[in-house]
């Protein structure tokens, strides 16, 4: 039973990140806003991730995204809380707060409320501040909160991944 559950955690996107991150040295931290944590939570599920993992800051207050990362109030009144720009200014500001290589981000709307016809539930915009510069995307998400925010965190390791593996 312990192999096939191995074998099933080797697979696990967050692990492939992890593996590379060690390989190269590199570290990173997360900027959560509606997935709340759990972009952190299962990287530190991998033992020895503290050798790439800085730390997350889990925003999920807006004025929380302004006061502990530095995301302009003037970004969030004029493209939203819920927009790429946001996303890449959480992704910035925590890579410089937590002095990561990469900093990592997620803002959106989980569900089951809260959504608007611009921004429905299952929006999230996320983001990859890299030291070459930053990337993001939005993306819409089917499914309850639980599955939103286990699908945009999936997503922001998958776009962390093909980043690393193209670029270093």
């Amino acid at each position: 039973m312990q192999r096939l559950i191995y074998i099933a955690m080797e697979n696990r996107i967050e692990k492939a990140v992890f593996d590379l991150l060690i390989n190269k040295g590199m570290t990173f931290a997360s900027a959560e806003s509606c997935t709340g944590g759990n972009i952190a939570h299962l990287i530190t599920l991998i033992p020895g991730s503290s050798e790439v993992f800085r730390g997350a800051a889990v925003t999920y207050a807006t004025p929380t995204k302004t006061k502990v990362i530095g995301v302009p109030a003037t970004i969030i009144e004029q493209f939203g809380v819920v927009s790429r720009e946001v996303a890449e200014s959480m992704a910035q500001g925590v890579r410089r707060v937590m002095e990561s290589d990469f900093g990592l981000a997620t803002t959106g709307v989980a569900g089951p409320s809260g959504g608007t016809d611009e921004t429905p539930v299952g929006t999230v915009c996320m983001a990859l501040a890299t030291p070459q510069g930053v990337i993001s995307r939005c993306c819409h998400f089917d499914g309850g909160r639980e599955s939103v925010i286990n699908q945009a965190t999936k997503a922001v390791y998958q776009m962390f991944y093909e980043w690393i593996s193209e670029n270093l």
